[in-house]
């Protein structure tokens, strides 16, 4: 199988189910950004941290294929003509979020409280991390208004919000475990 196939040199692309849409479409920004956050959250597993956090950012890595494969398929796709879900044995469930949820309270529990905001920065992978979380942001912006025009699952939202919290935890976390200087804003008088 070649890599390219010359089938979107001139700015469409094929969506799961084949319906072709320009590479500007609001799904394709969507999915595409879940993608770049993929690729960020490998920078940051490729760092020297804990096999721990590795060990979730694996998971996460791999519920992030599942939430680019959502939304990459049109609503009127979703089922194959034998009446079967086109994503079988795919999706995003309850478990996912709270899976995030248990290891964002994990990791807190170890972390002096804030008291202020945190500016991005300190170490390296600390920033990595900041980034992963403003990727995340805008893949979840962009899954809202996309639910907007067409429904989306709900669940997908939801797991990119709590990403996003995961991610921020996980800068503190490792600001604290590198030790690395967190500096909170302070707002001038």
């Amino acid at each position: 199988m070649k890599v390219y196939t010359k089938t979107g040199d001139t700015g469409t692309t094929a969506l799961f189910g084949g319906t072709r849409v320009p590479k500007h479409h609001i799904r394709i920004e969507s999915y595409g950004t879940v993608d770049e956050l993929n690729s960020y959250i490998g920078l940051i597993r490729d760092q020297e941290i804990n096999q721990d956090y590795k060990n979730v950012l694996i998971e996460v890595q791999d519920r992030l294929f599942t939430v680019g494969a959502i939304l990459a398929t049109p609503p009127e796709k979703e089922i194959l003509k034998n009446g079967q879900p086109r994503l079988q044995n795919l999706g995003i469930v309850e478990s996912d979020i709270e899976f995030l949820e248990k290891e964002i309270d994990k990791m807190d529990e170890s972390l002096p409280q804030m008291t202020h905001f945190v500016l991005p920065g300190g170490h390296t992978t600390v920033s990595y991390c900041h980034i992963a979380r403003c990727v995340c942001r805008r893949a979840e912006r962009l899954a809202v208004h996309l639910n907007e025009i067409e429904p989306t699952d709900e669940l997908v939202i939801k797991y990119l919000n709590r990403l996003s919290d995961y991610l921020f935890v996980l800068a503190r976390k490792l600001s604290y475990d590198l030790q690395a200087d967190e500096v909170q804003w302070i707002p001038r008088k």
